[in-house]
């Protein structure tokens, strides 16, 4: 952690001023892991205390209630917002996320309502002191993730710490403890109940971080792929022409959703994910194993499976493309210099071709398309991809023509004809016109 940066000295600042209010105040959680971990991606820090949050309000101007009926209020310091939460104990939960009742406690107790050892410490900054309750730093040391107290009951209190469980063994590369492996096995059907919103953030920060291959298969091995993404757990199995993969469906997507690089967009991340979804129902024995149309079928199964999950349309409408366009990048060479011309400047171009090369080196290894694509596109750099239209509706207007059907089918070919070189500057688009019409 840097203890210089703007953030973590504000929340020392702020730990400072409750403190010397008289109340015993601390980071809590996951910024406490982080810092024991030396882990310099640091960027959010919680703070508890023993303060209510009516004494909060006193010791701050810039403070709103975010979940007073929890003890957690806002501070804002510096422009920068901190949670800062009361110590409480929590009563029984019967919704799979929501405590009946809350009770303001004291550090020991709180740390043991919450999820995991690795993220039940607490640290004063100001005498640099950590405060484990629940073994998190032998954890820590270990590899471990391990629920705090019986791992039944701290899933049952909130599902989605399934997911969390599995996205910190796969973030930090620990091994999941068994008997809170044996509890994620037991109640991965209960994850249906969580909301499709909580459950994407979760699985939107598998796929873009690191290793999402090893988040996807041990959502598998638990059961909680099969409840949450059944259309990507189908593709186990199903066997592909061995002219072209050494693997079933599901493994060559993992090579893919792997070699899409660090720090992937979330586009193309979810893009590498479901590119193949079709291919399990449009499999065909014939001359040999064949998927006819599957990018067609997998972009509507990968809508229908974004909807579920509520993912905002602008990103749904850049995976669906990627989805269904993966297999026109076999035509690229054959294409028209129009046709390519237009295929090069759709918005999605730079996404989909990082999700062919990923896709073709996990096959075949072969990316003489990727290499003619980015030929051309320094090619068509000078003369513009997608440069404006030189004959327009009124020019057709002025020929004589009346507005009709007739005019999109023109305008079309002009255009391809432009595309293709024969149109070069106003004039040739009129004596193209006058030939077009004579015809």
């Amino acid at each position: 952690m840097n203890r210089n940066s703007d953030l973590y000295k504000t929340a020392v600042k702020i730990v400072g001023r409750i403190q010397d209010a008289g109340f015993t105040t601390l980071f809590a959680g996951g910024a406490v892991r982080d810092m024991i971990r030396e882990d310099s991606d640091l960027n959010d820090i919680d703070i508890a205390t023993v303060a209510h949050p009516a004494e909060i309000s006193k010791i701050f101007r810039n403070v709103h209630g975010v979940g007073e009926s929890f003890g957690v209020m806002m501070v804002v310091e510096n422009g920068i917002p901190f949670e800062v939460a009361t110590f409480r104990e929590e009563g029984e939960y019967v919704d799979g996320r929501h405590p009946e009742s809350v009770k303001y406690s004291t550090p020991d107790q709180d740390a043991k309502r919450r999820d995991f050892t690795i993220n039940g410490m607490f640290y004063d900054p100001l005498t640099d002191t950590v405060y484990d309750y629940v073994g998190g730093q032998e954890d820590l040391k270990r590899g471990v993730i391990r629920t705090i107290g019986n791992a039944h009951d701290r899933f049952s209190e909130d599902y989605l710490r399934m997911l969390r469980a599995i996205r910190f063994a796969v973030r930090f590369d620990f091994k999941i403890e068994q008997s809170t492996w044996n509890a994620l096995c037991q109640l991965s059907s209960k994850i249906t109940g969580i909301s499709a919103e909580r459950i994407f953030v979760e699985l939107n920060k598998m796929l873009i971080g690191p290793r999402p291959s090893t988040a996807i298969r041990l959502m598998r091995d638990c059961g909680l792929l099969e409840q949450i993404l059944p259309e990507v757990s189908a593709m186990s199995g199903v066997e592909q022409p061995k002219e072209y993969h050494d693997s079933d469906v599901f493994d060559h997507t993992m090579k893919v959703v792997d070699g899409i690089g660090e720090n992937p967009s979330e586009a193309l991340a979810w893009s590498a994910l479901l590119h193949d979804i079709g291919k399990p129902p449009t499999q065909t024995f014939e001359d040999r194993i064949r998927f006819n149309n599957h990018h067609h079928v997998g972009a509507e199964m990968a809508e229908k499976l974004l909807n579920r999950l509520k993912v905002s349309n602008a990103l749904k409408d850049v995976i669906l493309a990627c989805v269904e366009n993966h297999m026109h990048f076999i035509a690229v060479q054959d294409m028209r210099k129009s046709k390519l011309k237009r295929f090069l400047a759709r918005e999605t171009i730079e996404t989909e071709l990082k999700l062919h090369v990923a896709d073709c080196l996990a096959s075949h290894g072969g990316i003489d398309n990727y290499t003619f694509l980015r030929a051309k596109q320094e090619e068509f750099a000078s003369e513009g991809v997608k440069p404006n239209p030189l004959l327009q509706g009124r020019d057709l207007i002025a020929s004589g023509l009346k507005p009709g059907p007739l005019f999109g089918e023109i305008l079309t070919a002009s255009y391809d004809a432009q595309l293709e070189g024969d149109i070069v500057d106003r004039d040739s688009a009129l004596l193209w016109l006058e030939s077009y019409l004579k015809k």
